[in-house]
C-alpha cells in the first residue's frame, strides 16, 4: 500500500462520550476517516501512525445533519471507523510514550 495514502486515511480522532466508554471497556478507539478508505486501509493506517497491532475495524458511514432556520443546509456526510487494538496496546493522543 501507498505510504502517502495512508498518512491521508485518517483525518482526526473522534472524541464524545461513547467514544471514551468504548476506549476503556473495549479497547478502541474512534477515528474520523477519508470517505473513500476501505478497512484494510484504516487498520494499515493505525499500524503505521500509532506502531501498534490492530485486532479489527468497524466502519459507519455517518449522514450530514440538515439545519433549518434563516439559510437552510445540510452538513457534510462523513466516516468513522471503530478501531479494536489487541491486548496490550494502547494508543496516547497526549504525546507521552
Amino acid at each position: 500500500m501507498n505510504e502517502e495514502r495512508l498518512m491521508k486515511i485518517l483525518l482526526s480522532p473522534h472524541i464524545s462520550e461513547k467514544a471514551t466508554r468504548a476506549a476503556e471497556s473495549e479497547n478502541q478507539f474512534v477515528f474520523r476517516v477519508a470517505s473513500d478508505a476501505t478497512k484494510p486501509e484504516i487498520k494499515q493506517a493505525v499500524e503505521l501512525m500509532f506502531k501498534v497491532e490492530v485486532e479489527g475495524v468497524q466502519v459507519a458511514n455517518m449522514r450530514g445533519k440538515m439545519k433549518y432556520g434563516r439559510h437552510m443546509g445540510k452538513r457534510a456526510n462523513w466516516k468513522k471507523a471503530y478501531v479494536r487494538l489487541k491486548p496490550g496496546h494502547d494508543i496516547s493522543f497526549m504525546g507521552a510514550e
